[in-house]
């Protein structure tokens, strides 16, 4: 991953949808931050939206 600095956004989700990605990311033993900034990544790969590169860390704080 980049050594760029992070940007902070605010972002409001449905309850349900935010439950859902926590346990998500409680199974995947990573905070909810670090699993919905994979998530993002994921899709924009997929979508050829972002230049392939090393994968995100397992694990993240954040």
């Amino acid at each position: 991953m980049s050594s760029k600095p992070k940007k902070a956004y605010p972002l409001r989700l449905d309850s349900e949808l935010y439950e859902a990605i926590e346990k998500w990311a409680a199974d995947e033993f990573r905070s909810v931050n670090a699993h919905m900034e994979y998530l993002l990544r994921e899709a924009l790969r997929k979508a050829g939206r972002l230049k392939k590169g090393p994968a995100a860390p397992e694990s993240e704080d954040g």
